[in-house]
């Protein structure tokens, strides 16, 4: 009797010390807290400044800060083996005759014999990046420094590119394409019809937004045509945002934007002969309202162009060669898909065999796949071998015969190194060491000989080294982020964990999860999921992440996170994973995760009565359809910047992967959250900023509306003229990150039970 007394007694001091433990206040060295997060500079990251291979990569150089002009860079030359360092462009050499300071480096572009540097400079935004400001071109050997485009409005220049024999400049301003002579500094506009509508060399928002094509147009391989892009945008609707704030009468902000179910804006193909200044337009076949060219390239030693079409459900691509001279565009090539096809991307269209064949990328075998294709589409050879996705293509070497891709056929939350033969069959090979698990990147020297690599996984920050190839052997380690790393030894947290799980639909789904430091595996704890789902991005990665901070931070006060990829995310799982979501998003996808959810409720440690979700634009959306379709499951959501209707969105996107709603407008209607609003039965929070012109605002006011109809109470958190990332204004993030913070406490009860 004694012994059991003294068992019983031990046993509820162990349950009480245990108790006391994981309620004991952290110090300031060991927390993580919002204010932290944004007003120290505790977690920020070292990084190698924009890189650049020179002389076949047997030397780069890299963006340094001056040490006599502190606000300014310079360019700084290492050798690669030896690693010499070299100030190649001081500071001093980039002072405008009359001026005191030095142009700031924004980015910087070689003419081909290093005698010409092209500096980008003044930049300003335009949507997402900076691709206007001013252009200046230092002559390495004079020393003469010169701005391009003087008597054009300041910060209007765009995409600037040096001529294939270096004596000219091209550029775009205010839709207009325009050539310099750099020895004469004569400036000849080649287009004279460019407006805010009728767009030259470049293009409007949603080609940019959706086939990330900005720079719009192109020098031949002899220097005699620019091939450019002209997007006809007059008969695509303004979408009106509207500015209340910064004067005392509201001002409307107009964005060229076609919604779901608007005809596309026209576009077409000029080519500008330099001599005679004449124009000739390619002549295409289709209604140019009803596809879409969404990439261009010259035929090495040639003036025949490539160009990839796309009809407007995005299920069928053809490839054209077209004559410049003449306009006559032959068919070498199309796919057709019963889902959707991604144009292959710029990065990944590469000539070889001295331009007789060219690298295309596609899934028609079920994985996505590099091949080469005969320029007249004749031949086709796939190189790399496998049951794999090639999730990026890093460097073609044609002479050294390899192509150099990012791949993980084994574990999906990750990325390695491979290379395939590209004349020989072979399977492909991975380079990137088995002892080093987790997410790689590389920046690879032609050649194939170095490259720049950055490693990380969730629970280590990015380590970059120089390395040779293909022994993956570190010449240089330059980057360690050591700062960051003793820093986690200091902070409570508990490292993050993989896992997989599988739903009642037989579907296997990778996930992360961070506990509490203090985890206790006898209590219950509340979850809140991560989520995004839709074919942009993929969360349960073993990488790091900013975010993965505040996820930290939510854990110290006693919250499990979780995050899970479902099915039609950009998982390396084959076509079949990806594509099986097609009409169906907002339906597949919100099901997934919820199936998902009630496999990790019955965990012993979970609490099936503490459930939350949030997530941002896409991942907005899902938390919605989440919330309204299973109610039953989540009990608190936060959503950020959400599509609350899939009319509301832009029509590239969307009839990707949605297809018309001529065909099948019904599948739009049940994949919006706002169709199920009526089911709202949890505390939900909206944020968004009303200057979105991605996710327009108009997505919450007519949730508002929806869920006024039903009598469902929320909470609703604008962010005046914010655009989609809501970080624009002083102490915006830090708000919008403490607006969660709170929220999810006061709804959503923390701690273990």
């Amino acid at each position: 009797m004694k012994k059991l007394l003294l068992v019983l007694l031990v046993s509820s001091l162990y349950s009480y010390l245990m108790a006391q433990d994981s309620s004991t206040p952290l110090n300031a060295e060991e927390k993580i807290t919002v204010d932290r997060l944004f007003l120290t500079s505790d977690f920020d990251l070292d990084y190698f400044r924009q890189p650049r291979w020179i002389d076949n990569g047997e030397a780069y150089t890299s963006l340094e800060r001056s040490t006599r002009y502190p606000n300014a860079r310079e360019i700084v030359k290492y050798g690669t083996r030896s690693g010499k360092r070299t100030v190649l462009i001081s500071a001093q050499q980039l002072i405008p005759s009359g001026q005191t300071k030095p142009l700031y480096i924004n980015n910087y572009q070689w003419s081909s014999d290093k005698s010409s540097l092209l500096i980008f400079t003044n930049t300003r935004r335009v949507w997402r990046y900076h691709t206007r400001g001013d252009y200046w071109v230092l002559l390495v050997k004079s020393g003469k420094l010169m701005q391009l485009g003087k008597n054009l409005p300041s910060s209007s220049l765009m995409f600037a590119k040096f001529s294939p024999n270096n004596q000219q400049v091209a550029y775009v301003s205010k839709h207009n394409v325009y050539v310099e002579d750099l020895a004469s500094q004569q400036i000849t506009q080649l287009t004279t019809s460019g407006t805010d509508r009728l767009i030259n060399g470049t293009f409007d928002w949603a080609y940019e937004e959706e086939f990330d094509a900005r720079d719009g147009f192109r020098w031949s391989p002899d220097g005699s045509q620019i091939a450019f892009w002209q997007v006809d945008a007059r008969n695509i609707r303004n979408f009106y945002m509207i500015n209340n704030t910064d004067s005392t009468y509201s001002h409307l902000i107009p964005v060229q934007y076609p919604k779901v179910g608007e005809t596309p804006s026209a576009c077409r193909i000029g080519v500008i002969n330099l001599k005679t200044k004449q124009k000739k337009w390619l002549a295409i076949p289709g209604n140019n309202r009803q596809h879409y060219l969404p990439r261009m390239m010259y035929e090495k030693n040639t003036n025949t162009l490539l160009v990839q079409q796309v009809n407007r459900k995005q299920n069928h691509l053809k490839v054209w060669s077209c004559n410049t001279s003449t306009g006559k565009a032959t068919k070498i090539y199309e796919e057709k898909e019963t889902a959707w096809i991604d144009v292959v991307s710029q990065d990944d269209w590469k000539w070889l065999k001295k331009g007789q064949y060219f690298t295309w990328v596609t899934e028609k075998d079920g994985w996505r796949h590099v091949y080469s294709i005969a320029k007249d589409g004749k031949k086709q050879r796939l190189i790399t071998e496998g049951n794999l996705d090639a999730v990026s293509v890093l460097e073609i070497d044609p002479k050294g015969g390899y192509c150099y891709f990012i791949a993980s056929p084994e574990n999906p939350v990750q990325r390695y190194l491979y290379r395939s033969p590209i004349y020989k069959k072979g399977k492909a090979v991975r380079l990137t060491p088995k002892s080093q698990p987790g997410t790689h990147s590389y920046n690879i020297a032609p050649g194939g000989k170095y490259a720049l690599h950055t490693y990380s996984t969730a629970n280590q920050p990015p380590v970059t080294e120089l390395i040779s190839l293909p022994n993956h052997r570190v010449i240089k380690t330059l980057v360690t982020n050591q700062k960051v790393k003793n820093l986690m030894t200091k902070l409570k947290i508990k490292p993050i964990e993989f896992f997989k799980i599988k739903t009642q639909d037989n579907v296997q789904m990778e996930g992360m999860m961070i506990k509490p430091p203090n985890f206790d595996p006898s209590k219950k704890y509340p979850v809140l999921f991560y989520v995004y789902g839709e074919p942009w991005s993929q969360t349960a990665r073993d990488n790091w992440s900013w975010r993965n901070w505040w996820f930290h931070s939510l854990a110290q006060k006693g919250y499990l996170v979780i995050t899970m990829d479902n099915r039609g995310t950009p998982c390396p799982k084959g076509r079949e994973w990806r594509k099986s979501i097609y009409r169906k998003i907002g339906v597949v996808n919100s099901r997934d995760q919820a199936m998902g959810a009630k496999e990790i409720m019955k965990w012993k440690f979970v609490d099936p009565n503490r459930i939350g979700v949030w997530g941002w634009s896409g991942g907005g959306s899902m938390t919605l359809n989440l919330l309204f379709r299973y109610p039953e499951i989540y009990k608190t959501g936060m959503s950020v910047a959400p599509v609350s209707n899939q009319l509301y969105y832009d029509n590239i996107y969307q009839e990707r992967y949605m297809g018309l709603i001529t065909e099948n407008k019904e599948d739009f209607l049940e994949g919006s959250p706002i169709t199920y609003a009526k089911n709202l039965k949890g505390n939900l929070l909206l944020v968004h900023g009303t200057g979105d012109d991605n996710v327009h605002y108009q997505n919450a006011e007519a949730l508002i509306n929806e869920l006024i109809k039903h009598n469902k109470v929320f909470q609703v958190m604008p962010y005046p003229n914010r655009s989609h990332g809501i970080y624009e204004g002083k102490n915006t993030s830090r708000h919008l990150y403490t607006t969660l913070t709170q929220y999810l406490l006061k709804n959503l009860k923390a701690g273990g039970e």
